[in-house]
């Protein structure tokens, strides 16, 4: 895809990537962190896989009881997600490009066709044949009564729109993505490792068309030996300010 920076109009054009860690502050733990769930279970990425979820009804019955009791129903936004809405709305924002799945940054005031939800979304679910559409909430309403929820139309699994592993990204998603990253001035990666490939490369593409790159995250990444800027403070600290840097400098 050939892309092509927009003229320069004296305000900085944002793009920013976020990871697990923007939400930890809301009760949800990530998953490769020091106490991430699947540091402290490498087992529990299984419940992930699309092969075994497929073939293994045992697996769905624990994915969906996973979801069931997933904190994220009630998560709470955070002052970093907060911080993005003031960006979006002073002008700045070009896109939240998220590895979550949590729905936060909505919840907290971005504009849905600002955020691009690259690992899928929690509150929509779908049949793996037919592609026939429910709701999550509805489907795990009943689970005590259906453990191992199937289409009712052509009677295949249910599974919900959280891009599995061995399952692709969703193109027009990822397209976006990369335009963003193509063409923005500041290129901030918050709370993620930058190991999951294609999005991880989102921070390359930025520097190699000119971006200033900024990541805030606890841990190293590869990415940093590229950044201008390395944050190693909490998200909830760095971040708004980071906003209130850019905020102030436009």
């Amino acid at each position: 895809m050939t892309t092509s920076r927009p003229e320069a109009t004296g305000a900085p054009r944002v793009t920013v990537l976020t990871g697990a860690g923007i939400s930890t502050d809301s009760g949800i733990p990530d998953f490769r962190g020091p106490q991430g769930v699947w540091t402290r279970d490498p087992q529990a990425a299984r419940l992930l896989e699309h092969g075994p979820y497929v073939s293994d009804p045992t697996i769905r019955r624990r994915t969906w009881q996973m979801w069931r009791d997933s904190p994220v129903w009630d998560a709470r936004p955070t002052p970093a997600h907060r911080s993005l809405v003031d960006l979006e709305r002073a002008g700045l924002l070009a896109a939240v490009c998220t590895q979550n799945f949590d729905g936060l940054h909505q919840r907290a005031g971005s504009s849905p066709t600002t955020v691009l939800e690259l690992h899928g979304s929690l509150t929509g679910s779908r049949c793996l044949h037919c592609d026939a559409r429910e709701r999550t909430a509805d489907i795990l309403a009943r689970l005590d009564v259906d453990p191992d929820p199937h289409c009712a139309a052509c009677g295949s699994p249910l599974a919900t729109d959280v891009v599995m592993f061995g399952e692709a990204l969703p193109g027009d998603v990822l397209d976006a993505a990369v335009e963003a990253a193509t063409t923005c001035d500041v290129f901030v990666a918050v709370g993620t490792t930058l190991t999951v490939q294609p999005v991880a490369s989102l921070a390359a593409l930025a520097a190699e068309s000119g971006a200033r790159v900024l990541i805030v995250n606890a841990q190293p990444t590869p990415f940093d030996r590229i950044a201008d800027r390395v944050d190693r403070r909490p998200i909830q600290e760095a971040l708004p300010d980071l906003v209130g840097e850019l905020l102030t400098a436009h």
